[in-house]
């Protein structure tokens, strides 16, 4: 089994133990704010889930119908994480709207904390494994994962503290005041996860700095050559396609040209894992503005 579908798994399993310290911690609390927290992790698992299925399907090698491989299915997976997260912010919003009208005292607040500090913790460090080694893996699902997580960790740490607040203060409106702005810290997480996933969907371009690095690449091993343009990149999960045009002189022949194409093929590939090369090559009266001159 793939390593990041392993860990997708584990994400599930953290998620369960983590929705059951949270909801034991709104109940024996009653606060809406703690609620809106337990709530938050149901959707974790749900979200883990899709991520499993998403790793297990962008793992399957290219075929006769997806001849460019399956690698994308993960950004589905993460337009569902990011449509799920802003269907709980909207759920918490309105438990939130029922409860101003008439907050209720908290009870046993001292060990409901405690539980969700536990949960809290867990969810930390399950954040940072999956932020690693889904960098480290360049899965996208894996990545938004983690950074889900870690708005959970962020939201926490503020009911943690709100929570609090209501004990010292006997302030009771605070309680679903907080778990409104909750619910719109997770709406404009879900929103911005979608935005990102949405732009894998659609193909855009690299990063500026990768799309640099890429350059510099091609003007370092191309020599031989005239100059490099129409540079084009994408991603799709973790992989990433670069395409430009080589220019090279009319006469040279095919094996010195193709020679130069392997020679930056494989400096792409050392330069970016996981990357797919297509360049097609012209003669010299096809040069133009170049995206890179070759010296």
């Amino acid at each position: 089994m793939h390593r990041t579908v392993m860990l997708a798994l584990g994400s599930v399993g953290v998620g369960v133990v983590v929705l059951a310290l949270k909801y034991l911690a709104y109940w024996i609390t009653g606060s809406v704010a703690l609620y809106s927290d337990a709530l938050e992790s149901v959707i974790n698992i749900v979200a883990a889930g899709a991520a499993v299925v998403a790793l297990r399907v962008s793992a399957m090698p290219a075929d006769d119908n997806h001849p460019f491989g399956h690698s994308k299915a993960e950004y589905f997976s993460s337009v569902i994480e990011g449509v799920l997260i802003v269907i709980a912010a909207l759920a918490i919003l309105r438990e939130a709207y029922h409860t101003l009208g008439a907050p209720q005292p908290l009870q046993a607040p001292a060990e409901g904390l405690a539980l969700n500090a536990l949960a809290t913790l867990i969810n930390g460090i399950w954040s940072w494994v999956l932020i690693r080694e889904g960098r480290r893996l360049r899965s996208l699902a894996l990545v938004a994962d983690g950074k889900h997580l870690l708005t959970d960790v962020v939201t926490s740490l503020g009911v943690f503290a709100g929570v609090v607040l209501v004990g010292l203060t006997g302030w009771l409106i605070l309680d679903p005041l907080l778990a409104a702005l909750v619910a719109l810290n997770i709406l404009w997480s879900g929103w911005k996860l979608v935005r990102e996933s949405v732009g894998g969907l659609m193909d855009e371009s690299v990063p500026q700095e990768e799309l640099d690095r890429i350059r510099a690449v091609i003007f370092e091993h191309a020599q031989g050559a005239y100059q490099a343009h129409d540079l084009r990149t994408r991603h799709a999960g973790r992989r990433t396609f670069i395409e430009f045009h080589l220019v090279v002189a009319g006469q040279m022949p095919v094996r010195d040209a193709h020679a130069i194409c392997d020679r930056l093929e494989a400096a792409l590939h050392e330069t970016v894992a996981n990357s797919t090369v297509t360049i097609h090559v012209e003669p010299e009266d096809k040069a133009k503005v170049s995206d890179v001159y070759v010296p």
